[in-house]
This record gives C-alpha cells, sequence and structure tokens, in this order.
C-alpha cells in the first residue's frame, strides 16, 4: 500500500479517556478520520472506576479546546470552570458527551491486542515506512478483527497495571495470595458494601502520594462517623517523613491538592492513621484471617485486617512489543521526554509543556500519549495530555510548524519533591512512584486527579 492510500486510512487512537478523547477531537478539527478503540464499556471507562473521588484540578483545567468546540453546536455547557468534579462528573458531563458527537468513531468493547506495520515484524527493514499499521483487536463476543491505519496514538493510560507492595517492584512474597485482603484503588467508602469492608477495621495503608492521601483521609472521616469506631489506618511509607511529605500545603497553587495534604497530615496528627517509616515491603503474610507486613528488615508489623496498595502504576507495553519504540530504561516513557519529567530531578512545575518532539519514536508515526506517555513518572496534568495530542495531531495533518508550536502556559504547582529540592531518601520513594506531592494517584488518571494515579494531573 502507498503513502498516498496511507493517508485515506484513519487515525486509530488508543482509549476513550481523555486524552485520547481530545486526540479523536483534534483529528476532526484537522479534517482527518479518527477511530477511537475503547476495551471498557463506556467511554472515559477507566475514570468511572474512581467516580467517588474528587480532582484537585477545577473544570477549566480538564476540557479540551478542540473538544469544547466539537461540542458546543450540540448546546453543551461548560460546567463552572472554578469549580472542582469528580471523576464520574468528569466522565457525565464532559467525556461521554464528547463520545455521543463522536459517534462511531468510538467503539467501546474493543481491546487492541496487538500493533504491527502490515507484513512487517519489528525486525523487518524493507518499505517499513511505507505499511500502513496493523491494529489486532479482540470484541467483547470474542470476534477478532484486523484494521488498518495511518498513524497510532496510544492513549491508554496505566490504570489497568497498578504497581505491587513489594518494593522491589515486584509483587511482595504472598502478595497473590492475600488478594481477596488487598486492593489497589482508593476505597469509595460511600459504598455500603466497601464501607463495611473497613469500618471498625485496621488498614494498612502503602504510598505516599496524593492516592495515599485520599485513602488516609478518607479512612479518618469513616473513623470519626457513628459506624467507624475502632477503624484505624497504619501509613506504610519507604522513606522518613519529612516537611515536604504532606505536598505543598497552603503554598500549592493547585488549592485542592494542598488541601488533600493537610488532610492526610490532619489524619495522622489526631490519631486515625500511625505512620510507620523506612518501610519496604518485603513480605505480606497470613495469620488466621489477618495479614502481616514484613519489611526488607526483618521487621513485621502488627496484623491488619486490609491493606490497600497505592504505590503507582506502569505503562503496559505488550500490545506493541512488534513496534519500534525508543523508551527510556529506567521510567519507561519515550527517550527525549524522560528527562524532562524524570522524579529524581523534577518537580512538577518544573516539567514544561511538549509535543510531537518529546513523544516521537524510531517507527514514525506511533505516539504514546496522556499518562501512558510518563511511563512510572508520576507528575501528570490533564493540561499536559491535551498540549500533547494537539502537537501530535498537528504533526500527523503535515503542519510541523504547528506542531511545534507551544500554546499551553502551565501553573506553578507549588512544594514538589525531587533530588534537587529535598534529600536523596525522596528521590528514592519518587522512583518508586510515591514521592513528592505529585505522587500517583489515574492512571489515567493522574490526569488532574487527587486519586488513581491517577496525582498532579489517563
Amino acid at each position: 500500500m502507498n503513502a498516498i492510500a496511507n493517508e485515506q486510512l484513519p487515525v486509530v487512537v488508543i482509549g476513550a479517556g481523555p486524552a485520547g478523547l481530545a486526540a479523536a477531537a483534534h483529528l476532526v478539527d484537522w479534517g482527518l478520520e479518527p477511530l477511537v478503540l475503547e476495551a471498557g464499556a463506556q467511554a472515559g471507562a477507566a475514570v468511572r472506576e474512581w467516580a467517588h473521588v474528587r480532582l484537585f484540578s477545577t473544570w477549566g483545567e480538564v476540557t479540551d479546546p478542540a473538544a469544547e468546540k466539537l461540542l458546543a453546536p450540540t448546546g453543551w455547557v461548560k460546567p463552572d470552570a472554578k469549580t472542582y468534579p469528580t471523576g464520574g462528573d468528569w466522565a457525565g458531563q464532559y467525556l461521554q458527551p464528547l463520545a455521543d458527537v463522536l459517534g462511531d468513531k468510538v467503539r467501546l468493547g474493543t481491546t487492541v491486542t496487538g500493533v504491527s506495520r502490515a507484513g512487517r515484524d519489528r525486525i523487518v527493514d524493507a518499505d517499513r515506512a511505507t505499511q500502513p499499521f496493523v491494529v489486532h483487536v479482540t470484541h467483547t463476543d470474542g470476534r477478532e478483527e484486523r484494521l488498518l491505519a495511518r498513524a497510532v496514538i496510544d492513549a491508554s493510560g496505566t490504570w489497568a497495571t497498578p504497581s505491587p507492595a513489594g518494593a522491589s517492584g515486584l509483587p511482595a512474597l504472598g502478595e497473590k495470595t492475600a488478594a481477596h485482603r488487598i486492593s489497589y484503588r482508593v476505597p469509595d467508602l460511600t459504598d455500603p458494601t466497601v464501607r463495611a469492608r473497613y469500618a471498625g477495621r485496621r488498614t494498612a495503608v502503602i504510598g505516599s502520594g496524593a492516592s495515599a492521601f485520599t485513602a488516609l483521609a478518607s479512612l479518618a472521616d469513616l473513623a470519626k462517623s457513628e459506624d467507624g469506631e475502632g477503624t484505624k489506618a497504619v501509613w506504610i511509607l519507604r522513606r522518613g517523613i519529612s516537611g515536604s511529605t504532606f505536598g505543598g500545603g497552603t503554598a500549592d497553587q493547585l488549592p485542592a491538592r494542598g488541601a488533600l495534604g493537610l488532610a492526610a497530615k490532619a489524619a495522622v496528627d489526631q490519631g486515625h492513621a500511625d505512620a510507620v517509616t523506612g518501610f519496604r515491603t518485603e513480605a505480606i503474610e497470613r495469620e488466621e484471617d489477618r495479614l502481616v507486613l514484613v519489611a526488607e528488615d526483618g521487621r513485621r508489623l502488627d496484623p491488619v485486617d486490609e491493606v490497600i496498595v497505592l504505590t503507582g502504576f506502569r505503562p503496559d507495553l505488550s500490545f506493541l512489543s512488534e513496534l519500534r519504540l525508543g523508551l527510556d530504561e529506567r521510567l519507561q516513557a519515550p527517550v527525549e521526554l524522560a528527562p524532562l519529567i524524570d522524579p529524581n530531578q523534577h518537580s512538577c512545575g518544573t516539567v514544561y509543556p511538549h509535543g510531537v518532539k518529546e513523544l516521537s519514536h524510531p517507527e514514525e508515526g506511533v505516539y504514546l500519549v496522556g499518562m501512558k506517555s510518563y511511563g512510572r513518572a508520576p507528575t501528570f496534568l490533564a493540561l499536559t495530555g491535551y498540549e500533547q495530542v494537539r502537537s501530535v495531531v498537528a504533526a500527523i495533518a503535515g503542519d510541523h510548524e504547528a506542531a511545534e508550536r507551544v500554546e499551553l502556559v502551565l501553573p506553578e504547582t507549588g512544594v514538589c519533591g525531587g533530588a534537587g529540592l529535598f534529600d536523596q531518601p525522596q528521590a528514592d520513594e519518587a522512583t518508586d512512584g510515591g514521592g513528592g506531592c505529585c505522587a500517583p494517584a489515574p492512571g489515567l488518571i493522574q490526569l488532574g486527579t487527587a486519586a488513581p494515579a491517577p496525582s498532579c494531573g489517563s
């Protein structure tokens, strides 16, 4: 298939979350045909899983200009720009209407299982760049299909692949067999069934980012309620507590994020959570019907009833194995982007807006955007993802001047961790997805949320 024929093919976008749907809106604005493939049953499926969590970015910071333009003729009205949506608000009031406007350009229940060049595995050089991409998908009914694309934008996020409790990056010994007592999400304590699981129980919370703050604050609220007597959290940190542990507080220019850190601090100060520092989890052992956390140094904690693991997220690269990606060996982010987002060196406020230059790979025409582009780095904002897709789509459309232009000014984000700002132990924590004020909470989610990932920000 020649280059002219390739240009008649759609651009496949993987994931109907905030970054993916924004990419589709930009493609439409350029007169290009998007095809959005979403594994979930609804647009924003990952966001809906943390519907109970309130973002610490306002409505004014979590909608994309091209998407707003596409929505305007439908009578859609943007919510008050100064208010803070929950994940459910974001999905229901913005992502779903946007998917509805895109119509059959969005295919739900469609899981991407592989991406390659048509007729070329990753070894073959001959005529590689002239071949379209072939995208293998599986539908919910088990039917398989192959789709051709002129370019591929992977906005699938990291929500589906949370990091384990083990400090080595591998699951702790016994973690898999104790799975029935372990959660990797911030619990929705407004759900009676979930509430009953934690009420009056002793729960270990592993992690030190925005997700952990959210969990600690929620458990503290439960402990103070009529049905929460006896509720106690044990907060497990791999480093010590310093002046920056709880983020920027009142100095944070994302006020809701600063308030979240202060709420977590209050949970500790008021005795609803006990902090255990310098604890690197090696094993999770069963003791009758409870769990005992064991550290690498041999320390054993008192038994707990539940464990909430909030140690960050990582990208699923398995379905991209036949593509020639240029990824940093540590962060699993594009090599040009990695030095800009390395949590050992940078805080939230020092990561500048970026686009196609930093997101390109040896395999021309494939881009990782949104939370997935950050690999294991936790400092992502929704606005950053929107600027990424604006630039990438402009490049696909052939307007390189627009692609290279920066059209986003990010706010300073307050006090954040990082080796250059604080001490080395904090940098160690950052590499496991839990350090600094921007530690994960959305995969996808860091797109401006205070939870899932997640965070500073699919």
